[in-house]
């Protein structure tokens, strides 16, 4: 088992930064990819980024891209989601996923196997 607990949220106005933080215990992040997702209230959860074990291949929601940044430091068993320019609708829950059945960077949410209880992001306008 992996258990992931993500933090680093809050409210924040536009235009401000946020850096999130996921941390796993239980079974390590070893050879893991990694996701961030988002969910709006009353949405369906989106993907946001991706990471593969090495950190050499990313994925992006078109979204997102140019804002933020998706990292791992596997020592310390940790991803980070780099948020800069945020607007109100970013505005969502943000949950980490892992997916250590395959070492391919995907954007379905339905390949991950572990997930997060997620941290609040309020963009104030």
């Amino acid at each position: 088992q992996v258990q992931l607990v993500e933090s680093g949220g809050g409210l924040v106005q536009a235009g401000g930064s946020l850096r999130l933080s996921c941390a796993a215990s239980g079974r390590t992040l070893l050879m893991s990819v990694m996701a961030w997702s988002l969910q709006a209230p009353g949405k369906e959860r989106a993907f946001v980024a991706a990471i593969s074990w090495t950190g050499s291949s990313t994925s992006y929601a078109d979204s997102v891209k140019g804002r933020f940044t998706i990292s791992r430091d596997n020592a310390k068993n940790t991803v980070y989601l780099q948020m800069n320019s945020l607007k109100p609708e970013y505005t969502a829950v943000y949950y980490c996923a892992a997916d250590k059945t395959s070492m391919v960077v995907t954007t379905t949410l339905g390949a991950y196997d572990y997930w997060g209880q997620g941290t609040q992001v309020t963009v104030s306008s």
